[in-house]
């Protein structure tokens, strides 16, 4: 006959089970997943650099987002979701109980976030016990795009064109206070477009070859930035809920070259241009 803590481990494993499935059926109907991300997508899409180790260090829970090869077995909030999990997941529930010291879990840190590399088990039964922190044996991997917690799998196909976008221009080391968020979906492919005709436009108007270190700095500095203070001083941010700044600097440029293919009106300096299409949305 089972004992006591037998009986309270398998009810504690049981109950897991239950949060994952109810978990299941709220994404069903609100839309939203409830995955693990794949290291292995993270890594091809954001081509992230090779692990460094960092030591032993205390890890908040909430910050592990991920798994490198058992992101099928347990759901965002590390509850198990097969029940070829359970021996396992007792076994370690058990020594939680019966306090017994574990070896720490080993992680992968992109960001501020990470990857359960081994301790899948471990990373699970301490979140169910309500725990807020495990120790670990972190190695971190370098990312150009900052990875927090509230990231989703679908946020990685755009983290993944800022990555591109980052990689042509290297505007983060040129202007390393440019931080360029957009949520429409060829949005850095447009932005290298005008970088390329901006730097076009710098050759005519210098009588020279330009590089494309020059032509992103002098386009951040002289046609980004600029719209982006009038963007910022208007506060109109507010009125375009899950916007972005880069975005309303899209809208702003489509806008001026509507106005020129349609009416013949020249183009206008930058800060114009976004007075102009806030008077325009206003009226």
């Amino acid at each position: 006959m089972p004992d006591e803590l037998s009986v309270r481990v398998q009810a504690d494993y049981h109950r897991a089970r239950t949060k994952a499935f109810l978990n299941h059926i709220w994404s069903l109907f609100s839309g939203k997943p409830t995955r693990l991300l794949s290291y292995n997508e993270v890594r091809e899409k954001l081509r992230i650099g090779g692990p460094v180790y960092r030591g032993i260090r205390i890890v908040s829970l909430e910050k592990i987002v991920g798994s490198l090869n058992r992101y099928h077995q347990f759901d965002r909030a590390f509850l198990p979701l097969q029940d070829e999990t359970a021996d396992r997941w007792q076994r370690v529930n058990r020594a939680f109980y019966e306090d017994i010291s574990l070896p720490p879990v080993v992680l992968y840190k992109v960001g501020d976030v990470y990857f359960v590399v081994d301790g899948h088990h471990r990373v699970s039964v301490a979140r169910e016990q309500g725990q807020e922190f495990i120790e670990a044996e972190v190695r971190e991997c370098a990312t150009r795009v900052p990875l927090t917690p509230d990231i989703k799998p679908e946020d990685l196909e755009m983290l993944g064109k800022k990555v591109e976008f980052l990689e042509r221009t290297r505007l983060d080391q040129i202007r390393p206070e440019a931080d360029i968020e957009l949520t429409i979906p060829d949005g850095y492919d447009r932005m290298l477009e005008h970088i390329a005709v901006h730097r076009y436009f710098m050759g005519i108007d210098f009588q020279r070859n330009i590089s494309e270190e020059e032509a992103v700095a002098h386009w951040y500095d002289t046609v980004y930035l600029p719209i982006v203070q009038v963007i910022r001083s208007s506060k109109i941010l507010k009125e375009f809920p899950g916007k972005t700044e880069g975005d309303l600097y899209l809208w702003v440029l489509d806008h001026q070259h509507y106005l020129t293919s349609q009416y013949g009106k020249p183009l206008q300096p930058p800060e114009q241009a976004v007075r102009d299409y806030l008077e325009d949305i206003e009226s």
